[in-house]
């Protein structure tokens, strides 16, 4: 990050289409990015974000939004999405990129310029889409450059039609590969690159060295695809490490542009140290979402060389919304050990109203949704803490928890950890993750606590407790909260 910048920053993703879609409705006009009000920035500023990824920015094409108004699953998940859908609502993919300039709707290369300013001159820093495996089918490189695709067969296309399609391509009709992963069938509105093409790996990283000049940061959408051992599993074919040379070039000319990965399959360690700054903790989430205390507690034993590299997040645009996926004790808990652990705290576009319907990426608009005030107040509570410096800039810790009697087995829903600031400020945070009353008692790590009484006030709460350090130091801290409970204690002598 920047100089001042805190060392867990915070991000907030606004779906360009949607968010613009929005205005135009309310302004009854077509807007660009320079219609995005200055109030909004000024709120996200001041709320205490960091970082805002844009996105959906780039240009895409007729070919793209064909394939998004013909596919038959597509289009149920619209109506299910929208009531009163129309095919007007339907962009295309904004994964499905025809060329990497700012969309003409929006404003093109020169209104990206304004809004980049008008954010940094609050804060701010700017992320876009760097989309390394695919590209829309009416890319020109499908004309000029067709060896930068994966080809096909007759064979291929005759077995796996899901995969593969037929193609003009320079006046010349060719078989090639949709964009896809090993585990899933080909994305129909997209091209696969072929990472096998020297020329291709060249071309690629002049295009992200281009848009390293036009914002702050890029999301990698779906990075791992380009790993060797991947890119060989899934098309047979060897390829030359692409992101380390890709990320140690950006950050030659451009040394606090900051990359995250979209990654799975337990490759975050993998891209981090191919130069990522930030990866997806898509495991945190998947055990949260479980409801298993213990499993994210064991997550969280990591070393904070790999934590401090994750973008920790509840929602984002392929995930269902967090206030759809949690019930909302379950939800405010989650929230509570997602954000303020180590790593980048990852935020989505209508997160914080406890929006319940999640827009495809094909669509342009969203519905209309009420703001559920009590997750509101909560989110409110909570971004106020992320503001804290010691919650941004200190030193975190996992905590041990231990039974509060023999035989008592709910100490194992607790999930504990501790931040130290620098003048020795200290935050305690502790969860009951479980739908059920628990009890432990959890290390206290902090030296020098006999002699004192120690005031525990709970900063998302009301509660205030007095305890003796000589009580603290040998037994550590008694607790007894409700299913889902959670307080996170400012800790000071009396």
């Amino acid at each position: 990050m920047t100089p001042g910048s805190p060392h867990y920053p915070s991000l907030y993703q606004i779906n360009t289409r949607v968010r613009l879609r929005e205005i135009a409705d309310e302004l009854g006009r077509a807007v660009t990015l320079d219609d995005l009000p200055d109030a909004e920035l000024d709120h996200l500023a001041r709320t205490g974000f960091n970082i805002v990824w844009l996105l959906g920015v780039w240009q895409t094409g007729p070919a793209g939004r064909s394939v998004s108004l013909s596919n038959p699953e597509w289009l149920h998940e619209y109506h299910a999405t929208l009531p009163d859908f129309q095919t007007r609502d339907v962009s295309g993919s904004c994964f499905a990129v025809r060329e990497y300039h700012v969309h003409q709707d929006f404003g093109g290369d020169d209104a990206l310029q304004r809004i980049r300013q008008r954010l940094s001159s609050r804060g701010l820093r700017l992320m876009l889409d760097f989309v390394p495996n695919h590209t829309a089918p009416d890319h020109p490189w499908v004309t000029e450059h067709p060896d930068f695709y994966v080809p096909g067969t007759e064979e291929q296309l005759a077995r796996q039609p899901q995969n593969y399609r037929r193609i003009q391509s320079g006046g010349v009709e060719r078989i090639l590969a949709y964009g896809r992963d090993p585990y899933f069938a080909g994305w129909p509105d997209t091209l696969q690159l072929n990472y096998a093409n020297p020329d291709l790996q060249k071309a690629m990283l002049a295009e992200l060295q281009r848009i390293a000049t036009q914002c702050d940061a890029v999301r990698c959408d779906m990075a791992m695809l380009e790993l060797p051992e991947v890119f060989e599993r899934t098309w047979g074919m060897q390829a030359q490490p692409f992101w380390p040379k890709a990320t140690e070039a950006v950050h030659l000319r451009h040394p606090a542009f900051l990359f995250m990965a979209e990654v799975y399959w337990d490759l975050e360690w993998t891209l981090q140290q191919q130069g990522f700054d930030y990866t997806y903790d898509k495991r945190l989430y998947d055990r949260l979402n479980e409801r298993s205390a213990r499993a994210a507690r064991e997550h969280l034993m990591a070393g904070l060389d790999y934590q401090d590299k994750l973008a920790r997040f509840l929602e984002n645009h392929d995930e269902p919304r967090a206030a759809t996926t949690f019930p909302p004790a379950v939800h405010r808990a989650a929230a509570i050990i997602t954000f303020l652990t180590p790593g980048l705290r990852f935020f989505h576009q209508g997160q914080l109203q406890g929006k319940k319907v999640r827009i495809s990426t094909h669509l342009g608009r969203g519905p209309a949704e009420p703001i559920d005030y009590e997750i509101a107040r909560f989110y409110s509570a909570l971004l106020q803490q992320l503001r804290d410096p010691v919650v941004q800039n200190g030193s975190w810790k996992l905590l041990d928890c231990r039974a509060a009697w023999d035989g008592n087995w709910t100490w194992d829903s607790f999930i504990a950890f501790c931040w130290t600031g620098q003048a020795n400020e200290r935050r305690l945070v502790v969860v009951n993750y479980s739908d059920h009353q628990s009890q432990c008692y959890v290390t206290i790590p902090w030296p020098g606590l006999d002699g004192h009484t120690w005031r525990l006030k709970d900063r998302m709460g009301e509660a205030v407790y007095d305890r003796q350090g000589s009580d603290l130091a040998p037994k550590g801290l008694y607790l007894d909260l409700p299913a889902w409970g959670y307080q996170l204690f400012e800790v000071q002598a009396v």
